[in-house]
């Protein structure tokens, strides 16, 4: 992992030993309030590739900033792509697809991607919370799309995402109106599952690690794969992922596991 990331400067990544079913990913740009550039995307890239060969669960979280308001530092996940360098791309750059190409291959990582979120998630970094399996929040989260203000789209995930995620009505006052969430309505809307002081986001992040951590990891992976499929690959797909299951060793060891413990009860 370490020569994985080496040189990075945009994204600090821990990997804890005693937790090696897990990398947190801290973007780390505090100077721009986190701010999504290019070479940000790149070393996300790299990440991804890491952890497509070596499957584990990420952990998403921004870096602390100061606050230049009230003193002390305050949290930040990500204020959205760096407008520095949006304002200088072309129709040809559109076109790649810098951020939501990125965002769909973190989408697709082969474990669950966990979104924990202090502060500001504005544009692109709303777009890459939208983008993980799970998002747990700080009472301070102010998360939107305010893309249509600068006079372009969110064009990232968040167009399909937010309709996916909440619905027509709401996906288009955010989108078109540039609404802002604070972390009672995100959680009012079930765009985030938990809302945790901040001092408590990350302990809470690994809890939920951990419960998943608990399962096997093969039926995660399958789970996830399988649940994110399209409707007409249903059921089918179901009962292919579970037929590699019931051939594991895990599936055995677990369910003798979970009998021999009810004989003892």
């Amino acid at each position: 992992m370490a020569a994985t990331t080496a040189g990075f400067t945009a994204v600090r990544i821990e990997a804890d030993p005693e937790r090696p079913d897990r990398v947190t990913a801290v973007m780390d740009r505090p100077e721009v309030l986190n701010a999504i550039d290019q070479t940000m995307v790149d070393e996300f890239h790299a990440l991804c590739g890491w952890l497509e060969r070596d499957p584990r669960m990420l952990i998403l979280t921004g870096t602390r900033v100061e606050d230049r308001r009230r003193g002390g530092t305050k949290g930040v996940f990500a204020s959205g792509a760096d407008i520095a360098q949006l304002r200088q791309r072309r129709r040809d750059d559109a076109l790649r697809g810098v951020n939501s190409q990125l965002f769909d291959r973190i989408h697709r990582l082969p474990m669950p991607v966990i979104a924990a979120i202090d502060g500001v998630a504005l544009g692109g970094g709303a777009e890459l919370a939208w983008a993980a399996d799970f998002r747990i929040a700080t009472d301070a989260v102010r998360i939107g799309q305010p893309e249509v203000g600068l006079g372009i789209t969110a064009a990232a995930g968040a167009q399909w995402r937010l309709k996916e995620l909440v619905g027509e009505p709401v996906a288009l006052e955010i989108l078109l109106a540039g609404r802002v969430l604070d972390a009672r309505e995100a959680l009012e809307l079930r765009l985030v599952t938990e809302v945790h002081p901040a001092e408590e986001l990350m302990d809470a992040a690994h809890a939920l690690a951990d419960r998943i951590g608990r399962n096997d990891p093969l039926a995660v992976r399958l789970s996830k794969r399988v649940f994110h499929l399209p409707r007409e690959a249903h059921p089918h797909v179901d009962e292919i992922a579970q037929a590699v299951l019931f051939e594991s060793e895990a599936k055995a060891e677990r369910m003798q596991a979970f009998l021999d413990r009810r004989k003892k009860g």
